[in-house]
């Protein structure tokens, strides 16, 4: 009997043994489970040391800026990694790349005019994009220049920039009677003057707003053609219409850099033998002043490009010559007759667009693309010069020649719909679903996963301001996403004081940059095997999903990194997502570009595959070379 208790004893405290080691087991993966998800949510705050602050004051920017060594380094930052996955190390070397030299400051990689002399004028070609062949492809840092400044923010970048970011005294002098830019001490003013704006852009725009409805809403995306300073983009934007301004690199000296100096976006184009890098029905208004663009010549072919671009029932706005040319002809220098003929022909070729002339009045003309193509292609019936294109793709524009015909719209048969389908007047378009998404033009996206890709970007906005405590401060203005696809980033910082240039990289599955625009935003095409149309130093922020994984198997990730710190401004800051291989991959390469870098974990959590790498551009400067100092001193 006692050994029956002895036993009986045993068992109770084995069982006792075993419950105590399951209830401290399970303790414990509840407190690891707890401490877990407390770091996933909690941010790691060595982060927030990434992004650095910008003075608003132009004094002590200037006193910040001019006590920076020519190559100094940010203070010393936390780097180590915060991630539950344990990144797999490699024996890669890191590769230390060093600055260009300073000649190259305002290197334009595919604008570059040395290079375009090799081409044709015809056309403007030799000012089209010609990119550099693999022996011409440069393995350095392009150095901003000496007493290089973080520039104004904005909204005091509209009207001001530093003199030694952009050290061109040319426009002030040649443009002086017509107040584009005036240097004034250690900075440019930007008055808001232009050719054929002498009272300023803001009443420019103003006198336009009385012919035209501005304010409602219905006109949201502009694109100005031969932009100057982009003072007509700049003054647009308190009336919330976005302007992709665009001029050429030609010898009005640094007019896009003026323009992105400022916080107003544009990019370097040509009205040439090509397409403009944007889909078909993108903008609700075209404009250009005095623009020099032979409107009339190669069979109106540049004003088929316009209509292409424009949104059924946009408008095109023409001021300067041959308008008003009974008042300026004596001015001009120009003939009568050959004005009224230069007029007569864009009269014409509107009018075989299928274009109602709404109004001219002073130095104004106003032209309005028709809702669609039904009684247009009655017309063509009897007159077929130029014809409607038979081509299938309206959207595809990059290197895509010129053609001399009429784009054609989405079939409509109601004569008061608008091809293609209606837009909602901004901000509603911002959010509602965009017309070819509700047509099925986009593969394997629809209604729902359209406004799940809103909400996605709303937790990773939330996210990033996080990690990047600056975005949600009015730290960056200029912003690039590099594969921006619905524009969902771009559409969650609308409530900031920024713009997103979306850039749709031509190698990516889904097509969508004509979907960006109908939500009202704006961007372009892009080959990230080539360089961007842009001057350095013209972002403070660069954001790309995914973009690096696109690429791996297309071209070397060490030009496209060399790009983008091309493109970023000195502390300007880089947000990548991409799987964690890839990443670490990046990271390598940007150790040797002067950049402090952190991988973080994805919003989700740390068991995300996809991590986050951000990143700042530190702060130096280009130093004049010896033999540059040596012919300066003779």
């Amino acid at each position: 009997m006692a050994k029956e208790n002895t036993g009986h004893h045993h068992q109770t405290e084995a069982r006792r043994k075993k419950l105590t080691l399951i209830l401290g087991v399970s303790g414990l993966c509840i407190l690891f489970y707890v401490l877990g998800a407390w770091q996933a949510n909690t941010v790691p705050s060595s982060i927030s040391k990434l992004g650095c602050e910008t003075q608003s004051n132009p004094s002590s920017s200037s006193s910040s800026s001019s006590s920076s060594s020519s190559s100094s380094e940010s203070a010393e930052l936390d780097f180590k990694s915060h991630n539950q996955i344990e990144l797999k190390e490699t024996n890669q070397t890191i590769k230390y790349f060093e600055p260009c030299d300073l000649s190259l400051s305002e290197y334009t990689p595919c604008e570059d005019r040395q290079r375009g002399r090799r081409f044709d004028r015809n056309m403007m070609k030799y000012r089209e994009r010609h990119c550099p062949v693999k022996d011409e492809l440069l393995y350095c840092l392009i150095p901003p220049p000496p007493n290089y400044k973080i520039p104004f923010k904005w909204p005091q970048s509209r009207d001001y920039a530093w003199y030694d970011n952009i050290p061109h005294k040319e426009l002030s002098v040649e443009k002086a009677v017509q107040n584009w830019i005036q240097v004034e001490g250690d900075r440019f003013r930007f008055p808001g003057g232009g050719t054929m704006f002498p009272r300023g852009a803001d009443a420019y725009i103003d006198d336009i707003a009385r012919l035209i409805p501005l304010t409602d809403g219905g006109i949201r995306t502009a694109i100005d053609t031969g932009c100057g300073v982009a003072s007509f983009g700049a003054y647009l934007l308190k009336r919330d219409i976005m302007a992709v301004s665009f001029a050429p690199r030609d010898t009005h000296e640094a007019q896009v850099q003026f323009a992105l100096e400022r916080g107003v976006p544009a990019i370097i184009g040509i009205m040439g033998s090509r397409r403009l890098p944007y889909p078909a029905r993108a903008f609700d208004l075209a404009h250009c002043s005095r623009c020099l663009i032979p409107w009339f010549k190669n069979d109106g072919l540049y004003l088929m490009e316009v209509d292409r671009v424009l949104r059924p029932g946009g408008y095109w706005i023409l001021s300067g010559p041959p308008i008003n040319w009974k008042q300026y002809w004596r001015g001009w220098e120009r003939t009568e007759e050959d004005l009224k003929k230069e007029q007569d022909s864009i009269e014409d070729v509107a009018k075989s667009l299928c274009w109602k002339k709404v109004t001219e009045k002073g130095d104004l003309s106003i032209w309005q693309k028709p809702l669609n193509h039904i009684e247009c292609k009655k017309l063509k019936q009897n007159n077929k010069s130029p014809p409607i294109c038979s081509s299938d793709n309206a959207d595809f524009a990059w290197y895509k020649d010129l053609e001399t015909c009429i784009t054609p719209l989405p079939e409509t048969h109601n004569p008061d719909d608008s091809a293609g389908g209606a837009l909602e007047d901004w901000p509603d378009r911002a959010f509602a679903v965009p017309p070819r998404i509700i047509r099925g033009t986009i593969p394997d996206m629809n209604a729902e996963k359209f406004r799940e890709d809103n909400e996605v970007w709303k937790e990773r906005i939330a996210h990033y301001k996080k990690i990047v405590p600056e975005l949600s401060h009015g730290r960056f203005r200029n912003i690039m996403d590099m594969n921006a696809f619905l524009g969902g980033f771009a559409a969650s910082m609308l409530k900031y004081p920024s713009w997103v240039m979306n850039v749709v990289p031509v190698d990516a599955e889904k097509q969508t940059l004509g979907v960006i625009y109908e939500r009202g935003l704006i961007g372009t095409y892009q080959d990230w095997c080539e360089g961007f149309s842009t001057y350095p130093r013209t972002y403070d922020m660069i954001h790309a999903g995914g973009l690096f994984s696109l690429y791996e198997h297309r071209c070397d990730l060490t030009l496209i990194l060399l790009e983008m710190d091309r493109i970023l401004r000195p502390e300007g800051t880089v947000v990548l997502r991409d799987n964690v291989e890839t990443l670490n991959k990046v990271e390598k390469i940007v150790k040797g570009m002067k950049w402090k870098s952190q991988i973080v974990d994805h919003e989700k959590g740390p068991f995300n595959p996809e991590k986050i790498l951000v990143a700042v551009k530190t702060y130096w400067t280009g130093q004049p070379s010896d033999k540059n100092n040596n012919n300066n001193n003779n």
